[in-house]
């Protein structure tokens, strides 16, 4: 049979970071590499709890099709935990944040359209983006987020502007109050959109972070969010947040894709939700994933001295971004870290162009203590020797 493929399905590509997550799956691998949650922070009871009840009470309803805007008092609970004025018909609950992507690609992007994005942004959202054939545009940024005379620049014919400010994905920055206050200003005046990726936002350690670029200017924005992080990602829960001009179209989109996400999993969620459980289950995720990232920053301190890697301290959230010295090539240090039982996900496919190559992102969340103090042990191994290496070729005669 000769298929013919559309011509948008040469933009779908395999995700870099699927792909290393097979091979975590190999015995004895330390994982640094995927962005998962630790399991130690899924609330099984209170789903169990949840479960017996949502059935006992309205199983037929939960077991039905629903609307395709999401279940009522799910998006009420979502309203009511944004910190600006929300109304509930503006929120959209999707099958994971990932499908809220999905649909702001294809409401919002023609073919060669010019799309903002950070340097570096995170990769899924590029793949999303990828099969409505964008014009991606990277924004030069720092460790507070995009630099606004850059965005300034580039905003002319910007369908949006793509930001992850809490805890980016992959490199775990934050964007300052100053920062946030001038980016949506000058988004703003330039009349440039802007979609807000906010996953990782309750997972700050020592105190909460600026209020969401949304909060500053509703009208101007759409505003992502997710349960995978806070509950559990098995779920695929999330949703969305948009102006009242552009959520019936995004409506749609998702009518067309999947009618609704599955009602058992959203009222099962409300349920869960109910008696302010998330304050009271928050806090412990963010105390194991403190303690995690400062055994990882120990041991990088440690292990990494004297090899010229420079790394930050997320303030939240589950990554690290690090920068190994010149020369070295993180894609082709990969299999040789899996070989020592140790993964991690090289930097340069979280850049719209051409990425760096030194780069690496390091997950910190579902490693014990033990596992990372091995783990980077292993990869500061596995490091000077690529830099012994390079530095024999630099130092073998050139051929005559």
């Amino acid at each position: 049979m000769n298929w013919k493929l559309a011509a948008r399905a040469a933009k779908m590509n395999p995700s870099v970071l699927r792909e290393i997550l097979k091979v975590t799956e190999r015995p004895g691998i330390i994982s640094l590499a995927g962005g998962l949650p630790s399991p130690k922070t899924f609330p099984i009871q209170a789903f169990a709890d949840a479960c017996a009840e949502v059935l006992h009470n309205d199983g037929q309803a939960a077991l039905q099709y629903a609307a395709s805007e999401g279940y009522a008092p799910l998006r009420q609970a979502v309203a009511d935990m944004l910190p600006w004025n929300v109304d509930p018909a503006q929120v959209l609950i999707t099958t994971g944040s990932q499908q809220g992507l999905d649909l702001v690609a294809k409401v919002l992007i023609d073919p060669g359209s010019k799309v903002l994005v950070e340097t570096p942004t995170y990769l899924g959202a590029l793949q999303a983006f990828g099969p409505m054939e964008p014009n991606p545009v990277s924004v030069a940024s720092d460790d507070e987020g995009v630099i606004v005379e850059d965005l300034v620049a580039k905003a002319k014919d910007g369908r949006f502007v793509y930001l992850l400010p809490n805890f980016q994905n992959p490199t775990g920055r934050t964007m300052t109050e100053a920062r946030r206050a001038a980016v949506s200003a000058a988004a703003a005046a330039a009349g440039l959109p802007i979609v807000e990726d906010n996953p990782y936002g309750e997972l700050w350690f020592d105190e909460a972070p600026p209020l969401p670029l949304t909060a500053r200017n509703p009208e101007g924005c759409i505003y992502l969010g997710s349960f995978s992080k806070v509950l559990a990602p098995g779920l695929r829960l999330g949703f969305l947040v948009a102006p009242k001009a552009i959520f019936p179209k995004l409506l749609q989109a998702k009518q067309a894709v999947d009618l609704h996400t599955p009602i058992f999993t959203q009222r099962m969620v409300s349920a869960v939700m109910k008696d302010n459980f998330l304050e009271r289950h928050v806090p412990t995720i963010r105390a194991l994933y403190k303690r995690q990232r400062d055994a990882m920053m120990a041991a990088l301190t440690r292990e990494m001295a004297g090899l010229d890697v420079k790394f930050n301290a997320p303030k939240g959230g589950m990554f690290l971004w690090a920068r190994l010295p010149e020369g070295i090539d993180t894609v082709a240090l990969l299999p040789k870290a899996v070989e020592r039982n140790v993964a991690f996900v090289p930097g340069a496919p979280f850049y719209a162009d051409q990425g760096d190559p030194r780069t690496l992102r390091l997950s910190f969340v579902t490693a014990s203590v033990e596992e990372i103090d091995t783990a980077i042990a292993a990869l500061a191994l596995t490091l000077r020797e690529e830099l012994a290496l390079l530095g024999e070729r630099r130092l073998a005669p050139e051929p005559v």
